[in-house]
């Protein structure tokens, strides 16, 4: 995860360089396409990997699992890219592009969900794969996506002068390659699932849907956050402050891509001990997730904090002093809110590994519109754009404290005074 928020990065380095503050704004405006294509991928990867781990442990059949998350994860990939070819401009428009941004956005938005089928199949087999004792493999395959990716904007953008199209292909292709990596666990001797013919059962797609929707709710907060932020900016500030925004929260997407990752690598674990009746590894594993996202979480709002000059130097390519002034103040502030941001989503992907999918989806629904969206446009409409950057502290600090509550309720102890 961490890799592929480098090339995120990536992509609004190169980006910010050839378009300037316009590219940046048409960036920020259209990530939301990939980041709902992502969050359905995860959904029905991360839900149907999390019931073959549990069968798994109960030597239960598992491959019609596997099959039902492939037809699932094709049959909404589909619907993505119809929306892709009939319905960009209608989309960019709604997400907030004016008529200087809307080429811009149109066509990126529009490349990414053709893409959607490969995102999809990309994050199924990294789920099971991950679940199938072959994380090494797993992360082979983000690696390849990752650096490719990287190495394919610069051509497509520079040399060949594709602009956006070319920065949206080059997602695309690199994870086409991830895929390709990925498949050859089907070869190993180890591989434990593979497609089975059976009837369709819409009674395990629901199940498997609802184990995944804690994932899928937290990148629909990344999307419903942003789509909230941007258009109470572009009231406040114009397309510039939605640049300086898309400065700051791509570079927050470091820290949160790391939570993801982590919610991700305990999800296998946890799911085994609850599955099992280990309650110790469930435990332990939830108290070093914990410790691992705060610290993390400290560190990076250190190095941010202490060489913000040189993070929005590199993504401001023009020198503009306004843009600038505002990313400065934003990193500053908003970093605050990623200490919370890590409890939560280690959180909710406790819940949802022992199966609890309920609660899962709450903490992941507090943190990206009940508290999210009153606040943005409340602190926004006072404080302007300080209070756009402390509205995400006080969401994830409210949400947190009610995790924590939940998670009180359900262990009934300290988990760290008992461990």
């Amino acid at each position: 995860m961490l890799c592929v928020s480098i090339y995120i990065l990536a992509d609004t380095f190169f980006i910010s360089i050839a378009l300037g503050p316009n590219g940046l704004t048409a960036l920020n405006l259209s990530i939301v396409a990939f980041t709902l294509v992502h969050g359905f991928g995860l959904m029905i990867g991360i839900g149907g990997a999390t019931k073959y781990a549990i069968q798994k442990n109960k030597n239960e059949n598992t491959n019609t699992i596997f099959t039902h998350s492939l037809i699932a994860g094709m049959l909404i990939a589909l619907l993505f890219v119809a929306i892709g070819i009939f319905f960009t401009t209608p989309l960019a428009k709604a997400l907030g592009a004016d008529f200087t941004i809307l080429p811009l956005a149109s066509v990126y938005i529009r490349t990414i969900l053709c893409f959607a089928p490969v995102f999809v199949l990309n994050n199924i087999l990294i789920a099971f794969i991950r679940n199938d004792n072959n994380p090494k493999l797993a992360m082979a395959g983000m690696i390849t996506a990752s650096f490719s990716n990287i190495v394919l904007d610069y051509l497509f953008i520079f040399p060949l002068s594709m602009g956006m199209f070319g920065a949206a292909l080059a997602t695309g292709l690199a994870f086409t390659l991830s895929i390709t990596v990925l498949s050859t666990h089907f070869w190993t001797k180890n591989n434990k699932f593979s497609l089975h013919k059976c009837g369709i059962k819409i009674k395990e797609m629901t199940h498997m849907f609802s184990l995944g929707s804690s994932a899928l709710v937290n990148e629909l907060a990344f999307a419903v956050s942003l789509i909230t932020f941007n258009l109470v900016i572009l009231k406040i500030a114009g397309n510039i402050g939605v640049a300086a925004f898309g400065i700051v929260a791509n570079i927050a997407l470091i820290v949160i891509c790391i939570f993801t990752g982590v919610a991700q690598g305990i999800q296998p674990l946890i799911s085994k001990g609850h599955g099992s009746g280990v309650n110790t590894l469930v435990n332990h594993t939830l108290k070093y997730a914990i410790i691992t996202v705060v610290t993390i979480a400290l560190v990076i709002y250190g190095i941010a904090f202490f060489n913000t000059a040189i993070f929005v130097y590199a993504f401001n390519s023009n020198a503009d002093a306004a843009l600038a002034f505002l990313a400065t103040n934003g990193i500053q502030l908003y970093f605050v809110g990623l200490i919370f941001a890590g409890i939560n989503f280690v959180v909710a992907a406790y819940f949802s590994a022992i199966g609890n999918a309920k609660i899962a989806v709450i903490i992941s629904l507090l943190r990206s519109c009940v508290i999210s969206i009153p606040l943005v446009i409340i602190l926004g409409t006072v404080l302007k754009m300080n209070g756009i950057w402390l509205s995400f502290i006080f969401t994830e600090l409210i949400t947190s404290a009610i995790s924590a509550a939940f998670l009180y309720k359900k262990l009934n102890i300290n988990c760290f005074s008992k461990i």
